[in-house]
């Protein structure tokens, strides 16, 4: 069992070579595009060089001398130099643009592909607005990296080393005059890199709670508003984005002073270069144009210096949320597919369940004794591994053959819903076996153990579309006519026709427009649709009106034959009509039985059922 993916671990240094060496990995199927931008960085520093050159030939050798023929020269290449930059860095802004879009393209896939094959307890265990944090503004981050990090850093550190030998080629005594202000400078850096740091660590973590509040808050508006929890939330809110803010404020403050603090220390370089290299110049010990050329060559020498502070803050944001991406990538499947799962061409629908023992927080393995399931909260024995705490079942042991129907009934909390998401194995067991057809299904393939079975749960998730696409979820292999004859067998064809533009109508964020009944009919028509071995209803009638239900319990008899049906359900009226009831307490079978048998032996279930019976009566 992995650990809960904590809100924002942020590594403490620019650059991890383990890190990088993943993340360039995203980049080797794109290699030629980005060989080609490094060529071209390295071509458009060169041709930076030249500009300041060119300028100085044009002072000392064509101006001062009044050549008008060499002057005209000189011009059209500085403009074609100019042309040839500009050229060069429109190609390679676009042909890293391009590495780079389609590196987090791929990224976004390894994380959806990922998140896919993780078991529901990890999406209990971590917030959504967390994952989709990590899956949008993570990812974007390293974009910015791809980008506008370490490529445009290779020609900055070459741009700057070009600048630096330009300058003492062209006079050694005023370029190290010149030096005199990078000590001061570095120490400013390092400074503004250690105070961004710490800022944009605040950021980060606040941005990742601003992103958790905000889907969890939008997506339970319904309860905020009939509690009236609209004042406490938006405080709370605001409370959260208040310290985002103060924290943005407090990087743009080291932001306010950092750079205008370069165009200070680019000032005193000037400063110094035409004091000293004035007077030289005026004593004929430097050339006017080597003078002018120094100028344009320390304007341009500090401009990556302060490109760099802010590619920093970009291989920081890139370190930080490359570390969370790996970390949720190689956060391990709690329910892996077998090695080699057991081939099966079919299945008929057999279920069986032996001895089967399950608890959400188990403790670490080995498992060596499990309470008695006779017991009544008292010795538990012991259990080499830790304490199990709370066991959701314990020793389940049930057959249905195939074809036959099972109600599992019980009280709130029995452990009914545990079983069915055992048997689609949306969590493992930690004792026992779960069979079908005679086989376990934790050595069947996932996709064709659920392919065999159709949920219709209680709560009803619809995705954005149309209805019919709610019905057939995107499978190209179940056609209209099949989608319309669903419709029709589990009585939502009425109400579908009648809509505006009737299985075309498109259906609202979770399917706000439609009733909770109207759902269930659509997650009726999806499960039919399919075709499954085993079918499965979690509470399928609670949320409709006794119309509705009637309607569903005609659709019910009818979809049940010839199939493998379990249904859990709180209305007992409506499985009277199944093979077998199973009766959950305290995560253990308490009765097996008919209807008519479990009456007559005068147990739970018929006080249940009496209970139920009284209570319909009266109303």
């Amino acid at each position: 069992m992995q650990a809960h993916l904590h809100e924002d671990e942020i590594v403490g240094k620019a650059y991890d070579a383990r890190l990088m060496r993943r993340l360039l990995g995203f980049l080797k199927p794109h290699r030629k595009q980005l060989i080609l931008s490094i060529i071209l960085l390295i071509a458009i520093s060169l041709l930076n060089l030249t500009s300041p050159y060119l300028t100085k030939v044009a002072i000392d050798n064509y101006i001062l001398k009044g050549n008008w023929s060499g002057l005209n020269f000189i011009i059209i290449i500085y403009f074609l130099v100019l042309l040839l930059t500009f050229f060069l860095q429109y190609i390679q802004v676009y042909t890293m643009q391009i590495a780079g879009q389609r590196a987090m393209y791929d990224v976004r896939v390894s994380l959806f592909s990922h998140l896919q094959k993780m078991s529901l307890s990890f999406f209990n265990r971590n917030p959504i607005g967390r994952l989709v944090t990590r899956v949008v503004n993570d990812v974007e981050v390293l974009n910015e990296m791809f980008t506008q990090g370490v490529v445009v850093a290779i020609g900055d550190i070459l741009t700057l080393l070009g600048i630096a030998i330009a300058l003492l080629i062209l006079d050694v005594r005023l370029a190290l005059l010149t030096f005199i202000v990078l000590p001061q400078l570095l120490y400013t850096t390092k400074l503004y890199r250690d105070r961004a740091r710490d800022a944009y660590r605040s950021i980060r973590a606040n941005l990742a709670k601003l992103n958790s509040y905000l889907q969890e808050n939008v997506s339970g508006m319904s309860t905020v508003q009939i509690f009236n929890r609209e004042e406490k939330n938006f405080k709370r809110f605001d409370t959260i984005n208040r310290e985002n803010r103060d924290e943005q404020m407090r990087s743009l403050i080291y932001n306010a002073l950092y750079f205008p603090g370069i165009e200070l220390f680019s000032a005193v370089a000037v400063g110094i270069v035409i004091y000293h290299g004035g007077g030289e110049t005026i004593r004929g010990q430097i050339q006017l144009g080597v003078l002018v050329a120094f100028l344009q060559y320390i304007q341009r020498f500090f401009h990556p210096i302060r490109d760099f502070a802010e590619k920093y803050n970009i291989m920081q944001a890139a370190m930080a949320s490359s570390e969370r991406i790996f970390k949720l990538l190689d956060t391990t499947e709690d329910i892996p597919n077998p090695e080699k799962p057991i081939s099966l061409k079919d299945i008929t629908g057999e279920i069986e369940f032996q001895d089967v023992w399950f608890s959400y927080n188990p403790p670490s393995p080995p498992f060596t004794t499990f309470p008695s399931p006779l017991s009544k909260g008292g010795d538990k024995g012991e259990v080499k591994g830790g304490d199990w705490g709370d066991l959701t079942l314990k020793g389940i042991t049930f057959r249905l053959k195939p074809g036959e129907s099972a109600a599992i009934v019980g009280a709130t909390g029995a452990g009914k819903t545990s079983i069915i998401n055992l048997l689609g194995r949306f969590y493992d067991i930690q004792k026992g076996k779960i069979l079908i057809d005679g086989v376990d299904i934790r050595d069947m393939d996932k996709t064709f153990l659920r392919r065999n079975i159709s949920m219709v749960l209680q709560d009803v998730f619809l995705f954005a579309g149309d209805v019919e696409n709610n019905i057939r979820l995107g499978e190209d292999g179940i056609p209209a006519d099949k989608v319309y004859e669903a419709a029709k067998y589990v009585n939502a064809h009425i109400f579908i026709e009648k809509l505006p533009k009737g299985y075309k109508e498109d259906v609202q964020e979770r399917g706000s427009t439609l009733s909770l009944g109207q759902k269930q009919l659509i997650s009726f028509a999806r499960a039919l649709a399919f075709n499954p071995k085993i079918l499965i209803l979690d509470e399928a009638t609670s949320s409709v009106d006794t119309e509705t239900e009637m309607l569903i319990r005609d659709a019910l008899h009818k979809l049940i034959k010839g199939r493998t049906s379990i249904i859990i359900a709180h209305r007992l009226s409506t499985i009277r009509y199944v093979d077998k009831i199973i009766v959950i307490h305290d995560g253990q079978i308490a009765e097996m039985g008919s209807h008519e048998e479990l009456i007559q032996k005068k147990g739970i279930y018929n006080n249940l059922y009496q209970l139920q019976f009284e209570a319909g009566t009266k109303s």
